[in-house]
């Protein structure tokens, strides 16, 4: 990957773990060599906390609100390793489109040729994907981004906002851009997790990067405010971030996904649900759990 800038966006729903999954792939990149730099896309702007020991920094649109002309300096901060770190912000509550924070964003650091200045190796955008319009979609709209990955768990709201986020990415790859490198499978705490996953994979044309267990190391490494790969580096979920940066850095190509329609989608989530009703009543029968 290096010696050529690699711009990925990790996209997911609200509280599917995409900030802490990007935050640990930016911690294990830049330990692996590579100079990272992370933005912040959610007008939560809490995307950098974990590489920055807990601290908030200032926002891109914070300072624009505050003066018309703005440096590096004053948008760009580092972070665990030397991750450089971006909050793009939001608008003052109830004010305006959320996407705008990135819009703005991204043109600042075009502007200020932030990119060129630091010889990054790696952008990662942190992306909230309830929603794929406006500025959310900047990133896979603009390609901006080469590739595209989501965060996504066994959890039917999760998959849906996945599919949406394919829906995006096919209707946008027709005039250039970003494309779908994979799911990250995030939060796999039952035995069936893993099959609903790979099976929505399969369905929508794409792979799993890797899958990502759910871990009692992850609350308290955040609670900590760090990345499981800064305060727990031998542990096997941060081998885990680590495998999948990994995968990231390698990852070359890839495709337009195809997604599920609306009907397609709640008929084979039904099937699903079905068949989890089968097996919990086999296994109770046997005295078992799923």
């Amino acid at each position: 990957m290096k010696g050529k800038l690699k711009q990925i966006a990790i996209y997911g729903k609200g509280g599917i773990g995409k900030s802490t999954t990007t935050s640990n792939i930016s911690a294990a990149l830049s330990l692996a060599g590579y100079r990272v730099m992370q933005i912040g896309c959610d007008p939560k702007s809490d995307s950098t906390n974990t590489l920055r020991g807990g601290r908030y920094i200032p926002t891109v649109l914070e300072t624009l609100r505050e003066k018309s002309r703005v440096h590096s300096e004053e948008i760009v901060f580092q972070g665990f390793n030397g991750v450089y770190c971006v909050e793009a912000g939001g608008p003052a509550p109830g004010v305006g489109c959320a996407g705008r924070g990135i819009i703005t964003a991204v043109e600042q650091l075009k502007q200020l040729r932030i990119f060129e200045d630091l010889s990054l190796d790696v952008v990662i955008y942190d992306v909230l994907g309830d929603v794929v319009c406006g500025g959310f979609a900047v990133p896979i709209r603009e390609g901006i981004a080469e590739h595209v990955f989501t965060v996504c768990s066994s959890d039917f709201m999760a998959m849906y906002a996945a599919n949406n986020l394919f829906k995006g990415i096919q209707k946008y790859s027709r005039a250039g851009g970003a494309l779908l490198g994979g799911i990250i499978a995030n939060s796999m705490g039952t035995s069936y997790a893993r099959e609903i996953v790979d099976d929505f994979a399969v369905r929508t044309h794409t792979q799993v990067m890797e899958y990502v267990p759910r871990s009692f190391t992850v609350t308290q490494a955040e609670l900590n405010g760090k990345t499981v790969v800064e305060a727990a580096p031998d542990s096997e979920q941060a081998a885990v971030y680590r495998r999948l940066a990994e995968r990231i850095a390698a990852h070359q190509r890839s495709e337009v996904p195809s997604p599920m329609d609306e009907r397609e989608l709640r008929a084979w989530a039904t099937r699903w649900a079905e068949r989890l009703l089968a097996m919990e009543s086999d296994q109770s029968r046997h005295g078992a759990a799923i």
